[in-house]
């Protein structure tokens, strides 16, 4: 395919205008709240002088003097470092790194503040895990706080995974008159590949293998610095952020510690001095999010076969920037955009592969070639997404960029657009007499498309775990997992689901899943119709399931429902929650019952914060 530009699909627009038309109001507020913020700088030229004082007095006598002489930007430094994450504890000297760049054209960054980052994979199965969607909320209240001293002209944002660089999104929006670039730290190195890795655990779900040797397998798996090398919510984060132009040409996916790596972070810095109000070329990022760049990370998510985690973040970060998108909106753009990625859990390939075959250079140049992207819109590059079809490379010590692969070099990763290895997109959106739902469809086999059984209904993860092991999950059924959702107890994911599911599908029964929780980003080949709303805790539909209900889900016509007559249906009282005191007490968990009581639906959000935005 051409990478020239070619003029967009009419299903592409079609999306666009309608949420254009939905979002006229509230974009238009947004940008005029941006634009009131906006300042030819230095920004921190209206303090005074104490308050001047107080936030330059632990810089260098150099940095003092540059500061308070107000003709050089400051750059704030917002990150996510902590030495537990494997993906952000390459973080660690960033600051340094960046600093140094920037003294050598005479300009100031200082650390403005931390945000927290938690792990999911530690958290997986845990009382932990119930604080793992809240806590993208409290990131981006943190990251207003660190910006909110108003002294900077820029904003580099360091942070990788789950919740983290959507909540980094959030609140770097809630400041969008600043320019702002994300500032990965790339992949660990491949280990043990994926597929050994589900096996093993499978192979523990059935006892056939002890703690020991499953604890060997995940220390090969996650072994190093860097993001795990899956394609989750963490790696479909830094694909969002660089087709939505808010990182630099290829640098999602390029290993920590590598001479390239480092480059990249310094000429991070140095483009976001290019970016603010004292040059020419000053590009806000509320400006470089608009309703373009929503769709166009629609359209990557769904080229991708991304985490269905997105499905919810991209709603809070779009209504972040005033933009309102609706599940409807990803359903259409599924129906238009095609598959051109097998990375697992949607095939064997882990994203240094997916890097190595072409990567993120020639995705984008194939999805502009087919006319799904918008191709016009701002990013920190400058130029469209043009740019972002080229690959960065060093060439004597310093980074030049040149045109991506032509061609896939291993078309059983990365695919043309002429010849995808589906028509549409890897997420469908379900709806029925249960309400709506979303499904992740790239990787389950097309035999089990459709699936219609007996519901077997439970309110957690360790209930099913203990019928398992039991002997009771026979035959075909549809788990039903309610009182999962955010205002129940934060909207866990239940990945422990995947190992016991997967064993029940290889033996030959039909099996599926029905939740108002989340999976994993990393969910794959067990039709799992999640995010349902109404969640059971707000009477949804879902709680009026029955054990021995026929559950329908079919991801082929987009539709999930129970199999009841009507008056009966209607007639039937919803379940209520028997474990709700479980979920409110322990590890902190307290602390939150406030914000679970007040987050929105999946389907907008699951936030607190587009409630606040919208009556500000």
């Amino acid at each position: 395919m051409s990478s020239t530009e070619t003029s967009l699909h009419p299903g592409i627009e079609a999306v666009t205008q309608r949420i254009l038309a939905r979002s006229a109001h509230s974009r238009r507020r947004y940008l005029d709240h941006i634009r009131a913020a906006s300042d030819p700088g230095p920004k921190r030229r209206h303090l005074p002088c104490a308050n001047l004082a107080h936030g330059f007095a632990a810089c260098s006598a150099g940095d003092k003097s540059v500061l308070a002489s107000g003709r050089i930007p400051n750059i704030a430094i917002v990150t996510a470092y902590n030495d537990m994450l494997s993906a952000h504890q390459p973080f660690y000297d960033y600051p340094q790194k960046i600093k140094a760049a920037l003294a050598k054209v005479g300009a100031v960054a200082q650390v403005a503040g931390g945000v927290p980052a938690m792990c999911d994979g530690v958290t997986q199965g845990l009382p932990g895990m119930e604080l793992s969607l809240l806590s993208r909320d409290i990131i981006a209240l943190s990251t207003a706080i660190a910006l909110s001293h108003d002294m900077f002209d820029a904003a580099l944002y360091l942070g990788v995974c789950d919740k983290i660089v959507p909540g980094l999104l959030i609140g770097a929006l809630s400041f969008g008159h600043l320019p702002g670039l994300f500032v990965p730290a790339g992949p660990m190195t491949s280990g043990m590949p994926n597929a050994e890795k589900a096996r093993i655990r499978q192979l523990h779900a059935e006892g056939k293998v002890g703690r020991a040797e499953l604890l060997e397998s995940e220390s090969r798996s996650y072994h190093g610095p860097g993001t795990c090398t899956f394609y989750g919510t963490a790696n479909s984060n830094q694909m969002l952020m660089e087709i939505m132009g808010l990182m630099l040409p290829g640098a999602a996916f390029i290993n920590p510690g590598t001479p390239l790596r480092e480059k990249m972070t310094e000429a991070s810095a140095l483009r976001a001095l290019d970016l603010t109000a004292y040059k020419n070329s000053y590009t806000p990022l509320g400006e470089i999010v608009d309703e373009r760049a929503i769709v166009n990370a629609i359209v990557g998510l769904h080229a991708t076969g991304g985490s269905t985690n997105h499905t919810i973040h991209l709603i809070a970060i779009a209504r972040a920037a005033g933009i309102d998108i609706d599940w409807g909106d990803f359903a259409d753009l599924s129906k238009i955009v095609p598959l051109l990625c097998r990375i697992y859990p949607n095939g064997s390939a882990d994203v240094n592969q997916f890097e190595a075959a072409g990567g993120m250079a020639f995705l984008i140049r194939e999805l502009r070639g087919a006319g799904l992207l918008h191709d016009g819109v701002r990013t920190v590059a400058g130029d469209g997404l043009k740019p972002y079809t080229s690959e960065p490379k060093l060439e004597g010590g310093e980074i030049v960029w040149r045109s991506g692969e032509a061609q896939s070099l291993d078309d059983s990763i990365l695919r043309p657009a002429a010849r995808p290895f589906s028509p549409h997109g890897g997420l469908m959106v379900l709806e029925g007499n249960l309400g709506r739902a979303v499904i992740k469809i790239s990787s389950v086999p097309s035999d089990r498309s459709v699936i219609e059984a007996p519901a077997m209904c439970f309110e957690d993860q360790a209930e099913i775990e203990s019928a398992f092991k039991s002997g009771r999950l026979a035959g075909d059924f549809v788990a039903v997992v309610r009182f999962q959702g955010p205002k129940a107890n934060g909207m866990p994911e239940l990945h422990k689901l995947s190992p016991i599911l997967g064993v029940l599908q290889e033996r030959g029964q039909r099996v599926a899943l029905l939740t108002d929780g989340r999976m994993s980003g990393a969910s794959g080949k067990i039709p799992a119709a999640i995010h349902v709303v109404p969640e059971a805790l707000d009477e949804g539909p879902i709680a009026r399931i029955r054990d021995g209900d026929i559950i329908r889900i079919d991801a082929e016509k987009g539709e999930f429902a129970v199999r009841l007559d009507d008056d009966i249906w209607a007639s039937r009282r919803p379940a209520q929650p028997t474990r709700a005191a479980a979920n409110a007490r322990g590890l902190g968990r307290e602390l939150f019952t406030p914000l679970r009581a007040a987050l929105s639906r999946a389907d907008q959000g699951a936030s607190v914060l587009g409630a606040l935005a919208e009556t500000a």
